[in-house]
């Protein structure tokens, strides 16, 4: 069995309580790993040493592009352990090993992007009506950053949070998710390995309703970046908001995939199992509800229905699996819940719904891919996020009717709008409500394009030249050139 320790301030500790738990295998449901299980004396020494390195150490007195050489540099060596990495996040997470390759092989992305980012982050020269006053300002970082991070995909989330905190200057303390630690446990390697100073990067392991709000709230903490479940997001936004800190909240979702007659049928039956069955419909931007225009319901339903039943399950390690098992049991849980409640409201279960029979799958936690008909968007499988594989069908008549389904929500993360007509493309996009509309096609993400919610999924940014902002903070200076300085009593 793997054995980890907490890592900060540039070194290997076990948690101060003793205290160890193990990680589950999603698809064995045995154990795989021992963590550390941290406590409130863990944060505080992951601030300290954090502060510590925003104030005194080397971090806070090398240039920029010194910081950018860093990251470029640990871009390289994760580059070399891509294929290590992304077996560990499958075997903590059971999410597909084709799929923790894919963000394995972006974070070198990401990495380079914001490494190259780094020394362009400055301010602007203010032209005055005095001429004789230069005012000028600085684009500061913040201070000691607290990340975190859920468990669906640890090491990409973390980085949408640790490549801009460091490449402006900040320090980090990132707290995964306690049943999925590991993968960012092995990153902390690469970045001592990349030659971080002590302090910079930091991760602290334990249970988010008692650790995960003793770092929003400690007052060594600039910021808060976290991504996860909407109603934690509230509760952490109110503790901070208690300190005014800074936060960013990446939020849940309930988001519309909308499909009209003039699409093309094929490749929206493709995105419509990417938006929902990719993952194991484990994601914010998961595409749960399908709007499909009723003049091709059925044909739709037919093909989708086809299509989903050649889904191949298994072994999330194995390249040729297509759908793997769901990361907890108390997910699998909360899957089984949602689809019993949408049945009990009037949803007719098209395909899914339970378990497979197979007994080799039913040792890991699988669920079947589920697709509901009848639904309305009323129902609470219509309204609340499930992160489960099951897909929500709702039929609409007009391009209107189907803006005012899918605003019809507290989320508004992503959309997917399916049309071969440009213009209603467009007209969709600036209709809808949410952070992301993807045209002809769903589930794209890249380090150059901002993400994030409106609405209850969230506010704030990751990715892009627009996270700078949300990492640091504009300092105004004024300086008078003028050598003689005139009476301020003296009028005229």
């Amino acid at each position: 069995m793997e054995q980890y320790q907490l890592f900060i301030g540039g070194k290997w500790v076990e948690a101060q309580s003793g205290d160890r738990t193990e990680s589950i295998d999603p698809y064995t449901n045995e154990a795989w790993a021992s963590v550390p299980v941290g406590n409130e004396t863990d944060v505080d020494l992951a601030v300290k040493a954090a502060r510590d390195a925003f104030e005194k150490g080397p971090w806070c007195t090398m240039s920029q592009s010194q910081r950018g050489r860093l990251l470029i540099n640990l871009a390289g060596i994760i580059e070399k352990n891509i294929d290590r990495l992304a077996q560990i996040e499958s075997r903590d997470n059971g999410k597909l090993i084709r799929e923790t390759h894919t963000h394995l092989k972006s974070l070198v992305d990401y990495y380079i992007y914001f490494g190259g980012l780094a020394d362009k982050v400055h301010g602007d020269v203010i032209p005055l009506s005095k001429t004789s006053v230069l005012n000028y300002t600085l684009r500061e970082p913040i201070g000691v950053v607290g990340a975190i991070t859920p468990w669906n995909s640890p090491l990409l989330l973390s980085t949408w949070k640790a490549a801009p905190a460091l490449a402006t200057g900040n320090t980090i303390v990132i707290k995964p998710s306690s049943t999925t630690p590991c993968s960012i446990l092995e990153f902390a390697k690469l970045v001592e390995e990349a030659g971080f100073p002590p302090g910079v990067f930091n991760v602290v392991i334990g249970p988010g309703s008692r650790i995960g709000n003793y770092l929003a709230k400690h007052p060594g903490v600039d910021k808060i970046s976290f991504t996860g479940g909407t109603e934690t997001g509230k509760q952490l936004a109110e503790i901070a908001a208690k300190d005014v800190k800074r936060i960013t909240l990446e939020l849940g979702g309930k988001s519309p995939n909308i499909v009209f007659e003039d699409a093309n049928i094929d490749n929206a039956v493709m995105g419509a199992m990417a938006g929902i069955f990719a993952a194991c419909g484990q994601t914010c931007s998961a595409g749960s509800r399908l709007l499909l225009q009723r003049s091709i319901y059925d044909e739709f339903l037919d093909r989708l229905v086809e299509r989903t039943n050649r889904i191949k399950m298994g072994n999330p390690i194995d390249w040729a699996t297509e759908l793997g098992p769901l990361a907890n049991r108390t997910q699998l849980e909360k899957v089984q819940y949602y689809v019993d409640v949408a049945q009990q409201e009037g949803a007719k279960v098209l395909l899914g719904g339970k378990r497979p029979e197979d007994e080799e799958l039913n040792k890991g936690l699988f669920y079947l891919p589920t697709i509901l008909t009848n639904v309305d968007n009323k129902m609470r499988v219509a309204r609340e996020e499930i992160f489960g594989p099951v897909l929500s069908v709702i039929p609409f008549d007009t391009e209107e009717e189907a803006i005012a389904i899918a605003n019809d929500s507290d989320f508004g993360l992503v959309a997917g709008v399916w049309t071969n007509n440009i213009y209603r493309g467009h007209r969709m996009a600036k209709a809808i409500r949410s952070g992301t509309v993807w045209i002809n096609t769903f589930r794209n993400a890249n380090y150059a394009s901002p993400f994030g919610g409106y609405k209850q999924s969230g506010y704030g940014r990751e990715n892009g030249i627009d996270v700078i902002k949300d990492y640091t903070q504009v300092k105004s200076v004024w300086v008078e050139t003028d050598e003689q300085m005139r009476d301020p009593f003296v009028v005229g």
